[in-house]
């Protein structure tokens, strides 16, 4: 491997993309003290205060995805498009990148087109078991592919896809020695049953309305709750904090939360997804139905087809949650053949193992 590795990741919009690339970044940096790490994400997004707060430099473009409804704003894409072309080839002028990684997300696309007009190896993180455009497009030019699903196989080049898992935090790995500390962290119960809710950091609207729809049942079962509302909606709900319903904006130490919970209800994001696989905990997925192409329906189903975790559509949530939830709660063998059949579907050395496919490109093109 060469001194002074140089590498630019782009990945965000949502947290399921910039936390793989952080995770990369941060095994990058584990083996190779010496290396200069860029990333480069959208104006205006998320990723552009939680790559800082990670220890990173980040550079904006002016770019953002297509409204699939009719929209003004598509008027101005072609320009938004244009203008992150020409900054990426400012970028990696600059910067001269060994490699360009890409985990997602609107900034990772005129970035990695530039890269590899350039001849700079690239690598693709896809985390969703159905790609979207953006990573079927750059995949018939980037060198590797690392994905989570084989049946990505069926959309990427086979040849060059391998199959890694997502990158999750290294913290989860072993949640079950946490539990004692975990619940005196939310200060909970020790005898009553602990539901964890995810909506994602933004937070869930359809979600958080359940969770409210459902709090009289939930006391009458003694159930207590560890409820991440997100940012959005926290104003709404938060009101409802009390000593047996743990009301969270953001939940910072999420191997607590996972460890404290003996069910948990969440979104069907691929870096949510790989992280439950890893914890083994019983899992309701709700997925959003507001996702291109229905990824997280198709995410949930790579799960339950193993009979891994239930899901539940929204529109179908007035009608099944009760029944299918509390009888989940309820049946102790089934709740461990869950945790048990989707723990058999992690894959706990992903980050390390893209990172060893980055290594392989680097040393290939410096020979």
């Amino acid at each position: 491997m060469k001194e002074g590795l140089r590498v630019i990741l782009s990945g965000g919009g949502t947290g399921g993309h910039i936390y793989p690339a952080i995770a990369i970044a941060d095994e990058i940096k584990k083996r190779h003290p010496d290396a200069e790490i860029l990333f480069v994400g959208a104006k205006d997004r998320m990723e552009m205060e939680k790559v800082p707060q990670a220890g990173y430099e980040i550079e904006g473009l002016w770019i953002s995805g297509v409204d699939r409804s009719f929209s003004l704003k598509n008027f101005i894409f072609p320009f938004k498009l244009m203008s992150s072309l020409s900054k990426s080839r400012k970028i990696i002028k600059k910067f001269k990148p060994d490699i360009v990684i890409g985990t997602g997300g609107f900034a990772s696309g005129p970035l990695l087109r530039v890269a590899i007009s350039k001849g700079i190896s690239t690598l693709i993180q896809e985390q969703n078991s159905l790609p979207g455009i953006t990573n079927r497009i750059l995949s018939k030019y980037a060198d590797t592919i690392c994905a989570a699903y084989e049946k990505v196989k069926d959309v990427f080049p086979p040849e060059r896809t391998i199959i890694t898992g997502n990158p999750v935090r290294q913290d989860l790995l072993e949640v079950d020695q946490l539990r004692q500390d975990a619940i005196e962290h939310f200060k909970l119960s020790k005898g009553k049953k602990t539901v964890l809710v995810l909506g994602g950091s933004l937070g869930a609207r359809r979600i958080n309305r359940l969770i409210e729809n459902e709090l009289k049942r939930f006391k009458e079962e003694e159930i207590q709750l560890i409820w991440q509302i997100g940012k959005l909606y926290f104003d709404e709900y938060k009101k409802y904090d009390s000593p047996s319903i743990r009301a969270k904006e953001f939940i910072n130490r999420m191997d607590y939360a996972y460890a404290a919970a003996d069910v948990i209800i969440s979104r069907a994001g691929a870096g949510s997804v790989s992280e439950l696989c890893i914890v083994g905990k019983p899992v309701l997925f709700i997925p959003s139905p507001n996702v291109a192409e229905n990824h997280q329906a198709k995410n949930a189903l790579a799960v339950t087809e193993h009979d891994a975790a239930l899901m539940i559509t929204e529109d179908e949530l007035t009608e099944r949650f009760e029944p299918c939830f509390f009888s989940l709660l309820k049946d102790e063998r089934r709740m461990s053949r869950f945790a048990a059949n989707i723990k058999k579907l992690a894959l706990p050395n992903a980050t390390s193992d893209i990172v060893d496919e980055v290594e392989k490109l680097v040393n290939k093109n410096n020979r």
